[in-house]
Order: C-alpha cells, then sequence, then structure tokens
C-alpha cells in the first residue's frame, strides 16, 4: 500500500506526486523522490522497479521478505533491510506475562541518487515522524537520499534502546529476587524468556553493526559520501547497544547458573533433614525390633520396670541423635 510519495528539491519538499509522475522528477537538479509503501504487493514492487531501475535480486528480498539485517550495494544503488521490533500490544514488556513477546517486522530500503523507496512489512510502526524531522531540517536534506537513509537507519536503531533498557530493567528486578526462597523454578522460566528477547534484539543489531561500516570510512557508496559522519554515530549506537547486548547475555547466563546452584543447595538441605529424621527413626525401630522377638528368655519381659525402660531409652536414642543432628545443622 502506498503512503506517500513526495518530490524534494534542495532540501525542500516540492509537492506530493503520484506514481505515474516519479519519472518526471527523477531528471531535474538537485531533485529526488521520496516513496514509503507498507506491506507491498508484488504488483506495486514491480511498478517501483520499473520507475527506479531497482536490482532484480534486491526487489526479490523485498518481496520475499524474512531476511538478515545487511546493507549491500547495487551499481550506484544501496539495499538495506532492518528489523523493526516492537512489544507486542497488551502492556509493558513483564516477563511473568507469557502472552508478551517481541513482534518482528521489517524495513526494506531502496536508495539512489535521486530517490529513496522504503517498503514496510509486518510492523505498525511507521516514518511519519522521520519525514517531518527531515522536512523540519532542510539545510541536511539538502545532502539528499543519503541524508534520508540516515534518518530512517538512525530512527529504526533508536527504537532499539527502549526495548534494550526494558529487559535490563526485568534483568536487575529478577536479581533482587533471586535469593528468596520458593521462586527457583519461576525465576528461571523469566531469565530464559529474557534470553529469547535479548537473542531476538541482538538478531537485529548484530548483523546491521557489522554492515554498517560500509556506510563510513573507506571506499563509501557515493550516495553516502557527504553523511558520513552521520552513519558513524549509527555505527557507534549499535556498537554501543552490541556491547550491552552481550553483558545481559553473560549476566543472564551467570544468573541461571546461580538459580541453579541455589536449588542444588536447597535439595541438599532437604535431603540432610531427611537423613537425620530417618536415622532417628532407625534407632527408635531397632530398639522396637529388639523387644519384639518374643524369644522365651528374654528377662526383661517379666521385669515390671521393662516397657518404661524400654520407652524411656528409645527416647533418650532419639533425643540424643536429634541433639547432635540439630548442632551439626542437619536440622
Amino acid at each position: 500500500m502506498l503512503i506517500n510519495c513526495v518530490v524534494y528539491q534542495e532540501g525542500k519538499k516540492l509537492a506530493d506526486i503520484p506514481v505515474q509522475e516519479i519519472r518526471h522528477h527523477l531528471d531535474r537538479p538537485g531533485c529526488f523522490v521520496w516513496v514509503a509503501l507498507r506491506d507491498a504487493t508484488e504488483q506495486e514492487l514491480r511498478q517501483m522497479q520499473h520507475e527506479f531501475g531497482l536490482h532484480e535480486l534486491a526487489v526479490e528480498d523485498a518481496l520475499h521478505g524474512h531476511q538478515r539485517p545487511k546493507i549491500e550495494e547495487y551499481d550506484a544503488m544501496v539495499f538495506v533491510i532492518m528489523h523493526l521490533l516492537e512489544i507486542q500490544p497488551g502492556g509493558t514488556m513483564a516477563v511473568d506475562k507469557a502472552t508478551e513477546d517481541i513482534a518482528i517486522g521489517e524495513v526494506a530500503i531502496f536508495v539512489g541518487a535521486n530517490f529513496v523507496l522504503s517498503v514496510r512489512n509486518r510492523s505498525s510502526q511507521n516514518f511519519l515522524g522521520v519525514r517531518a524531522r527531515c522536512e523540519h531540517e532542510p539545510q541536511l536534506l539538502r545532502h539528499g537520499a543519503g541524508f534520508v537513509l540516515y534518518a530512517l537507519m538512525d530512527a529504526v536503531v533508536d527504537r532499539y534502546f527502549p526495548i534494550l533498557e526494558q529487559i535490563e530493567t526485568d534483568l536487575e528486578e529478577i536479581e533482587s529476587q533471586i535469593f528468596e526462597g520458593g521462586a527457583a523454578r519461576s525465576n528461571v522460566q523469566r531469565l530464559y524468556a529474557l534470553k529469547r528477547r535479548a537473542s531476538v534484539l541482538r538478531h537485529a543489531v548484530a548483523p546491521l553493526l557489522e554492515a554498517a561500516g560500509k556506510l563510513h570510512g573507506g571506499r563509501v557508496p557515493e550516495v553516502c559520501l557527504s553523511t558520513q559522519a552521520y552513519f558513524r554515530d549509527i555505527h557507534d549506537h549499535l556498537a554501543r547497544m552490541n556491547g550491552a547486548i552481550d553483558t545481559i547475555r553473560d549476566t543472564i547466563g551467570m544468573a541461571m547458573q546461580v538459580n541453579l546452584s541455589l536449588v542444588t543447595i536447597d535439595e541438599s538441605e532437604v535431603t540432610k533433614r531427611l537423613a537425620a529424621w530417618a536415622a532417628i527413626f532407625a534407632v527408635s525401630t531397632a530398639l522396637a525390633g529388639i523387644w519384639g522377638m518374643n524369644f522365651e528368655h528374654m528377662p526383661e519381659l517379666k521385669w515390671a520396670w521393662g516397657y518404661p525402660f524400654a520407652l524411656g531409652l528409645i527416647a533418650t536414642a532419639a533425643g540424643v541423635l536429634y541433639w547432635r543432628f540439630k548442632r551439626a545443622g542437619w536440622l
């Protein structure tokens, strides 16, 4: 579906135009056309391929979707794929709500010397704010399509930060509760959910970090030559985010190990208690078994104080064992 199709000249918006008039503006000096599509059909993409001369392989990637984040060059055109991440509707990304997760969409961006085409798929996010920002900064928009690419990439990367901060907050909350009794199972489930979300974020950030180096320093695509400093800023943001994700993953792994260690310690404490009580009852059972054998020649069976003595001996033995186990910390 077509969202908008706008032509700009020397950093200023000229007009919204129909798709059929795109070719009339591409050859004008200082002009570029910025088109935005959402959940584009094959017919719409083929039409844009015809209007802008897009490479067949790039169009196929945008059409099929489910691509790894990447930045590729096709002659004078730059093709960018990024993941769009957002918390699914239903509230905050609380780790104790299994119904909530991170929804993954995609945006494919085609950038040439005189055009920008963004194709957003499977996402409710929009880039209207990006367009408004660019139009309010005509001195920067004069850089042309390269600055629009920077603005789109910057908007996508900035939307990763709230998700990262939420993961960090939830992890700190779990760490503060990890030594509370009776929460071992729920802690493991919550930690695993956080690890999964961190992995989703990492799959969006790490490949893009690797690819973003192509847009600043060294052999840079011509359309990005005047905006290298801006792309370096995006690369720095991605590098910082990638480092934070690695730290989160390490912390989650360590927290899971600590949680499992606590579970093992609790199980050993229970085992010791059971063993102590088993020993106490074993002695009592042994003594009771001795006087329950009913042999004919057992003098104490006819002793008037035999029964109280047997009960006293059993109680004394149990009391001594209980005292010893209590002193040893088993009870």
